[in-house]
């Protein structure tokens, strides 16, 4: 059964309204409940069973299931109707414009028809749009005979060309698909890779080579699959080098102007491995060509990017010791209309440690009292890798508070629930410190004896300063300030200056 539910949650807030107006001027009838129905989806996590009876005042089966099944395609109306509007304008545009030709040729007006391809083809051209610009020369070849002066060998030579960056699209999208599940099941199987050496031999196997022949949206690809790497394996620091040669093509591209989504994209992706490497000036500097060109055509991307660009910008703040900026500016976006669920939980998950960092522990444990979802629930939004990270930060923040209950239900609770799993992605060091917390939270007494600092000191396989990712330091700043006597934050800030 498709989840409705899930649906729902994935449109933002400003957007849920938006669809219930939509239902209102759709409804033919008063006693309609399609938008009864959205309202108890929203409302909490209600069994069918209790849905019906909210419906129906019985348990109605047969009427729950046809009232789901119209309101699923409503919203696939709806968000086909949303997404024509804000995502894709130009494929459609030029969809039509196709469409109005063959119409025209049809008629037997060849010329209106012909001029109406050629202006659709300088765009398409433009815009890598390999599967239209193939129906515009389709179209011509199939009409050619009607122009005499048309040399129709041109317009065949023309397509094969094009079918040929088409097939080379595809291929490195093969690519691109293959190495997502490698480095899915190299994660289950606690193996080490090369990720450079896997990309390379991925892409020989294909036959295919980084260069301005590649088309703006694969080589974005590339940099999607380092940083997805990155992102499961906490070592931003290796895959730096790679993403960087990789831009210098992209920021030499020939339609770099014509793709300033995935160029924007790109530019966050740099922007966050090099914060998460701890080169805060060159994040910084990433971040302010983002903003160009969000702004860029009339701010055409700039709301699809907002959210994310803040959230990086707050986090460079906060580590570059201007926690009170970073604070603001995630207040201040937190209160405003249109953050969708998934930017919401990022922003308040980074407005509670900043403040927890700071020491505002009544902030934070206010706050924290937002994530009243169960873990599945979160692991379905969000992902396991944030919910375990979650439950780490309430861990430490119940110590602080001193609600010895709470604490030992949480750890009893990530131990069953999450040790298997961090040993199966081979992060053994979670384990570790977790271990550590709990040998501190039971004895805080022995936090300063030699024989922690160690058991500390022998408990995990350190790396190179330089190379450990920031928001690991993070969660040892909190342990270290408590050996060390210090506040966390000037513990933070001085385990990440390189």
């Amino acid at each position: 059964m498709i989840n409705l539910r899930e649906i729902l949650f994935t449109l933002t807030k400003e957007k849920q309204q938006e669809f219930i107006v939509y239902l209102e001027k759709k409804n033919k009838r008063k006693d309609t409940k399609n938008i009864q129905l959205v309202e108890l989806l929203l409302s909490g996590d209600l069994s069918s069973s209790e849905i019906s009876v909210e419906l129906y005042r019985k348990q109605n089966k047969v009427a729950l299931h046809a009232l789901r099944k119209r309101l699923f395609q409503s919203l696939i109306d709806f968000t086909a109707n949303m997404s024509m509007k804000e995502e894709n304008s130009l494929g459609i545009q030029l969809i039509k414009q196709v469409l109005s030709a063959r119409n025209f040729l049809k008629k037997g007006q060849i010329k209106i028809g012909y001029q109406i391809l050629d202006k659709a083809i300088i765009i398409a051209k433009e815009h890598q749009l390999f599967t239209i610009i193939n129906e515009i020369y389709h179209t011509k070849i199939q009409y050619a005979y009607e122009i005499p002066s048309i040399n129709i060998d041109e317009l065949v030579l023309e397509q094969k060309k094009n079918l040929k960056q088409h097939q080379l699209e595809e291929s490195l999208n093969i690519v691109y698909a293959k190495i997502r599940k490698v480095l899915f099941e190299v994660d289950k199987q606690k193996k080490i890779i090369d990720i450079k050496l896997l990309i390379g031999k991925s892409l020989e196997d294909e036959n295919i080579t980084i260069s301005n022949d590649l088309s703006f949206k694969s080589l974005y690809q590339l940099i999607q699959i380092t940083n997805i790497s990155s992102s499961q394996s906490y070592d931003y620091w290796y895959t730096e080098s790679f993403l960087l040669e990789t831009y210098d093509i992209v920021s030499n591209h020939k339609s770099i102007k014509e793709q300033n989504f995935y160029h924007i994209e790109i530019l966050y992706l740099i922007a966050n491995m090099l914060f998460r490497n701890k080169k805060f000036c060159e994040s910084f500097k990433y971040l302010e060509k983002m903003l160009f060109f969000m702004e860029a055509n009339n701010k055409q991307y700039y709301s699809n990017f907002k959210n994310k660009y803040i959230l990086l910008l707050a986090y460079n703040l906060n580590y570059t010791n201007n926690p009170e900026k970073a604070i603001l500016l995630l207040e201040n976006l937190n209160q405003k209309k249109g953050v969708d669920l998934f930017s919401e939980i990022k922003l308040t998950t980074a407005l509670i440690v900043f403040y927890f960092q700071k020491a505002d522990i009544k902030a934070a444990s206010k706050l924290f009292s937002k994530f009243y979802h169960t873990d599945k629930w979160y692991i379905d939004k969000i992902g396991i890798d944030w919910l375990i990270k979650k439950n780490i930060i309430e861990i430490l923040l119940q110590i602080d508070l001193g609600n010895v209950d709470i604490v030992d239900s949480r750890l009893l609770s990530f131990k069953r629930s999450y040790f298997d799993y961090l040993e199966n992605i081979n992060q053994n060091r979670v384990i570790s410190f977790i271990k550590l917390v709990e040998i501190y939270y039971k004895n805080p007494e022995i936090v300063n004896n030699s024989s922690f600092f160690e058991k500390v000191k022998t408990s995990f396989d350190w790396i190179e300063k330089d190379k450990e990712d920031i928001f690991i330091m993070s969660f040892f700043a909190w342990l270290k300030a408590k050996m060390t006597k210090q506040e966390m934050y000037l513990v933070i800030l001085d385990l990440v200056k390189n």
